[in-house]
């Protein structure tokens, strides 16, 4: 039977802990047998889980077997990773053992070195921050999860569970992991990834500029076909002066500015009205539907009507 250890270290998160417990335990081959021996390891001693605390069964012991080891998330401001628990996700992965993390779990996982050279994520909100401590690992912010073989990172906690059914589908195929996913009440496959969950900041406004009431005006009139050279024209400049002076007050490009301006206020009214899609595209200046839905989806990761989708119902 594989063998699934869950590492928790102190200031484990306790929903990225469940996850995979749950979903591997639960877990049945067409047979009614286990697929899985879910292992709970630890350092020794409790853990902080927050609103509780928790006696790990196994140590570091318990890694040694294991086919798949899982490093969730940990709080805010942890201390550093023991050395011996580096030493034994190494020597677990020198061995050929599959290490995946979920949601900051990445950081533990790029402690070891093994990211080393690949692609890989984590919650958005901490993507730039790994990214900045370890230059050596490429850093997508903007997927649910990353497969590379034997090292497998996942976004933030409800991705750990898209990562959970991906490994199920590699090792016992599609049936057995769509009986997992009807288990959580989860689709197998979702569509996008975590761009969509993403909560962009506000096209940069520099307070008191000279571009600051242009910024006002074109984000009140992005429905305008707008043109660079209309816009220089309304702020009196050339084309070229405009471009280098939104470089250095905006750290963009004039329709790059009104491009994010444009994708920001769609999602505000798919999360706020019924309108339909295409007047959406019309409201908000893009040329036509079919512009609007391939601009969106490469803003946003998903496509208008799954993003109303995933965000209208919680909106109101």
């Amino acid at each position: 039977m594989h063998i699934v250890a869950v590492l928790a270290l102190d200031k484990v998160v306790p929903f990225d802990l469940a996850t995979p417990i749950e979903t591997f335990a639960r877990t049945r081959l067409g047979s009614g047998e286990p697929a899985y021996e879910v292992r709970i390891c630890g350092t020794g001693g409790e853990l902080d889980a927050g609103t509780f605390r928790l006696c790990p069964p196994w140590g570091l012991e318990g890694l040694a077997g294991a086919g798949t080891i899982i490093l969730p998330g940990r709080a805010e401001n942890p201390p550093p990773v023991p050395r011996d628990v580096l030493a034994a996700v190494r020597a677990a992965a020198a061995r050929g053992a599959r290490i995946a993390s979920i949601c900051s779990g990445a950081f533990v996982l790029a402690e070891t070195g093994l990211l080393d050279g690949l692609r890989a994520t984590t919650h958005w909100a901490a993507a730039a921050e790994l990214a900045r401590r370890h230059p050596s690992i490429v850093v997508d912010p903007d997927v649910l999860y990353v497969d590379n073989g034997q090292f497998l990172t996942s976004a933030g906690a409800a991705a750990g569970l898209d990562l959970c059914l991906h490994l199920i589908r590699r090792d016992h195929g599609s049936a057995v992991a769509a009986d997992a996913a009807r288990l959580s009440v989860m689709p197998l496959e979702r569509e996008g990834g975590q761009a969509q969950f993403i909560v962009h900041d506000p096209p940069p406004t520099p307070r008191g500029s000279e571009l600051e009431p242009v910024l006002a005006w074109l984000e009140e009139n992005c429905a305008l076909e707008l043109t660079l050279a209309g816009i220089a024209a309304r702020v009196g400049m050339s084309t070229r002066t405009l471009n280098r002076r939104f470089r250095e007050q905006t750290g963009t490009t004039p329709l790059q500015w009104l491009l994010r301006a444009r994708v920001r206020r769609a999602q505000h009214l798919l999360e706020a009205t019924g309108d339909p899609v295409d007047r959406i595209a019309a409201d908000v200046g893009f040329g036509s539907p079919t512009a609007f839905r391939e601009r969106f989806k490469r803003g946003v990761g998903t496509s208008p009507q799954a993003y109303r989708a995933s965000f209208r119902a919680a909106a109101g």
